[in-house]
Formats: structure tokens, sequence, C-alpha cells
């Protein structure tokens, strides 16, 4: 199996070295990851200046670009081959409920989806990487399923996995999105010269998180494992929208 890596914390990633470690075991592993962090680009491509791929001493690609980029440019020339799959992270931090609008794990995963790839997309719950181990049980716990069983059809998941040490891990379960509060507000601060600078406050904390969420599900010790679709029609909205525009 031919296995594309990259993740949106940046090549030197210990979450990323981990995955990597897991994926070899199981085929021919790329790496191509952002040369710096690159939380929350979303799905954002880079149209506006050319991009650079360069080596690591660890024998990782990295790129001048967002997480997107690396995955849209590894499947469309870069490599001489077309991976069998495309995983992401392991993210310092989760990725649950609204986080994977934003979440450039998810969108490196989903950028594998979009040119015909499976992908799953892992991120540990709680920031520092603590009890990384733990996620990448459950990594390999997975890719061992997807190797004695593929799934039928397209396929983006999206996993997490609580911080917590191995033995304490319930298993895996499979759920929705959860939901967020708005986010807190922005935080106000000076620059060196006088002017007035803004930081993007942090999330909300969960508001929809009940049985069945994958909030519920990491909170409770389990890792979650949700699938994701990218067809934001409003699908009930369609017959009303309809009977608006027909009304004089």
């Amino acid at each position: 199996m031919r296995i594309l890596i990259s993740n949106d914390d940046g090549y030197f990633s210990p979450g990323i070295q981990a995955l990597a470690e897991v994926a070899r075991e199981f085929g021919d592993v790329t790496v191509v990851a952002p040369e710096r962090d690159r939380s929350g680009a979303s799905n954002s491509l880079t149209l506006d200046r050319p991009l650079s791929v360069r080596v690591a001493a660890s024998g990782f690609l990295y790129l001048n670009g967002t997480p997107t980029d690396c995955v849209h440019i590894a499947v469309t020339g870069l490599l001489d081959h077309k991976p069998d799959l495309v995983l992401s992270g392991i993210n310092d931090g989760a990725n649950m409920g609204d986080d994977t609008i934003y979440s450039g794990t998810v969108a490196a995963a989903m950028e594998g989806y979009l040119l015909g790839v499976p992908s799953i997309a892992f991120s540990l719950a709680r920031r520092g990487h603590e009890h990384l181990a733990t996620a990448s049980s459950v990594a390999r716990d997975l890719l061992e399923r997807l190797t004695r069983q593929p799934l039928q059809g397209p396929m983006l998941l999206n996993v997490n996995v609580p911080s917590c040490p191995l033995s304490e891990l319930r298993g895996v379960r499979v759920t929705r999105l959860g939901r967020r509060h708005l986010a807190e507000p922005v935080v106000r601060a000076k620059s060196p010269r006088g002017d007035t600078i803004y930081w993007i406050g942090p999330a909300g904390a969960a508001k929809e998180a009940g049985p069945g969420t994958d909030f519920h599900a990491v909170d409770q010790g389990w890792a979650s494992i949700t699938p994701l679709d990218i067809d934001l029609t409003a699908a009930a909205s369609l017959d009303p929208v309809r009977g608006w525009l027909e009304q004089q």
C-alpha cells in the first residue's frame, strides 16, 4: 500500500513522526507537510505565488504552503503514483464538532478525498503530545482493519483520541459531529509601536455534546471516528427556497 501523510502542525511535529512510523508497518510512506505550523488554515490553496518543495534531514518533504497545498501538489504532480491512502496528523489537539471547518488537519485529509483517495485525519484531544502512543495505537488498529477489510466506496474519516494512557482507552466508537458554543471574544493587545492588535480568541466550549457525539465519546474515554461528507447543500431548504422564488 502506498500512503501519503501530511498535517497542519508542520513536518517537524512529533505527531507526524509517530504517524509515519506506524504507517511504515503497512506500506510505502511519503510525507509531504507544511514547513511551519499552519493550524486553522482550513481548505485554503495558495494561488498568489509559486510553491517550493524541500527535503528535511528526516527524509520528509516540506512545502511553503498550506496542508491542502501539500496533498494537492503531491497527488497531482509531485508523486509518480496515486497514493492508495492519505493520512493526516496526528494533530496536537482535538478536531471535533465545528473544529472540522477550520482544521488544516481535516483539510489535508479532505483534499485527498476530493482527489479520489480514501483519507483519514487523526487528532490527539489534548495539546502537548502527551500519550501520543495511545493515538498511534488507534491509528495502527484502524490501518490493520483497512488491510483486512477495506471500506467500500469513498471514505473520509475524522478520528479523535483521548489524551490518556493506552490502558485507560475504552475502545473506538462511531460518532457524529457535536457543536461548540460561539468562540471566546478576540484578545486585544498593543504592538511595540502602540497599535491595537487582535488575537483570535479560543474556541468555545462544547454545546451539543450528548451521547453519540465525538465530544461525548472522547470525554468518556473512547476514540471517536466520524465519517465526514462535504456536500454543503441544505437539502431541507431546497423546496422552501423554490417556493420563495415562485412567489409573486
